[in-house]
């Protein structure tokens, strides 16, 4: 009992040290927790929450906590970090899961936040939302906010027309996709990438599948570095917008023989298969940054399976039937959150996309569906242009 006390006091005091930097660069957040311990727009209310938990999301939730809300939530897989659930643990909230859970164990604590029947989501990739289908408990949910660009696809695909509660997707924002999605979510890609591999960017030949906010981010900041970069991009004003930027275009198969590394980049199942991978050059790499692990066809690469070795936490060396290799990052999870020491985005971006978050939910919390819709909608636009002067402000740019 002594040693588990003395490894909690351990976790909690590298969480909060961790925690305390990032709340200090985090000021727009700093102005809404004021104006929310103020105001009090979640009082009475449980906000249940699916979102990685890293030291960024703790600030958001010690904010939503001031503004007078109960929380229960959990991480996503593969990316919860301990010392962060045990310090908002130990500030009264309901958190469930650890970093070393396995997929059923996530889905169970996932279940265990819609058993304590929130009058509020905060979902991301739509996790919250279908279970509490599932379960029958959504006509009790007032609404919630969802943060990616796969839950909003599930909202307006699998689940369209089976919410009757109002989600507000955070990626439909402007200021999301441009300030997290290219520019935070770009630099982090290539970042965890050098860490991760410790291979160099110049001269490599990098396959990015999918040219969306956070695949243009991805090839910008490669390229950068001076990557090959090629596109793959089924949406052809995507794909002409990438031409137009400078990359090399194609499908899967055509890039696959090309490529040596190949980064997923679009919220789609099974983006790269076996017939991709069977194309491939021994010793490709390649990785994931969409939310859900499902873009790589992970099942079928080991299917084809001959011998694996893992070279380290993060990396998995796979031999193939044929003889050639591969190389998997994260077991095929984000590998930006889920990878050796994951840092995530940049704190700047994720201070704007959280007070998106914050604001979001406490629309949700004062109209709630007297003047929201059903379904997935985009981010109010008076929230957008707020939470714009004041970042513009922040920078020293005048309006």
């Amino acid at each position: 009992m002594a040693v588990a006390t003395l490894v909690e006091t351990d976790l909690i005091e590298r969480g909060g040290r961790r925690i305390d930097w990032i709340r200090s660069r985090m000021r727009l957040l700093a102005g809404v927790r004021a104006d929310f311990e103020r105001e009090k727009p979640f009082a009475g209310l449980t906000i249940g929450v699916s979102l990685h938990l890293e030291p960024k999301t703790a600030v958001l939730l010690e904010v939503l906590k001031a503004g007078g809300a109960d929380i229960v939530g959990t991480g996503n897989h593969g990316s919860t970090q301990d010392d962060i659930v045990a310090v908002l643990k130990a500030q009264g909230m309901n958190l469930f899961g650890k970093r070393d859970d396995d997929l059923q164990q996530h889905l169970k604590n996932v279940r265990n936040v819609v058993a304590a029947k929130p009058d509020i989501l905060l979902d991301n990739g739509a996790d919250l939302a279908a279970l509490a289908i599932e379960a029958g408990t959504e006509g009790s949910i007032r609404g919630g906010t969802e943060e990616t660009t796969s839950g909003g696809d599930r909202l307006r695909g699998e689940l369209a027309g089976k919410v009757p509660f109002p989600v507000i997707v955070i990626n439909d924002s402007p200021l999301k996709q441009i300030a997290e999605n290219r520019h935070a979510v770009g630099q982090s890609i290539v970042e965890s990438f050098m860490r991760i591999t410790n291979l160099m960017i110049p001269g490599r030949r990098f396959v990015v599948v999918g040219y969306g906010w956070c695949g243009r981010g991805i090839a910008q900041y490669l390229d950068a570095l001076g990557g090959r970069v090629a596109v793959v991009e089924t949406d052809p004003i995507k794909a002409l917008e990438a031409a137009l930027d400078g990359y090399r275009g194609g499908t899967i198969d055509q890039l696959a023989p090309w490529g040596e590394v190949f980064i997923t980049a679009t919220g789609r199942a099974g983006v790269i298969g076996e017939a991709a991978i069977a194309k491939m050059h021994s010793g490709a790499i390649l990785a994931n940054s969409g939310h859900f692990p499902w873009e790589i066809d992970v099942a079928a690469l080991r299917r084809q399976a001959r011998v694996t070795e893992l070279v380290d936490d993060s990396l998995e060396r796979i031999e193939l039937a044929d003889g050639r290799h591969v190389v998997l990052v994260a077991d095929g999870r984000m590998f930006n959150l889920a990878g050796r020491e994951p840092k995530g985005n940049s704190i700047e971006s994720m201070d704007i996309g959280f007070m998106l978050q914050a604001l979001s939910l406490a629309r949700v919390a004062g109209a709630g569906r007297t003047s929201l819709v059903a379904g997935a909608q985009p981010v109010p636009a008076d929230i957008n242009e707020t939470i714009a002067r004041r970042m513009v402000a922040e920078m020293g740019v005048d309006l």
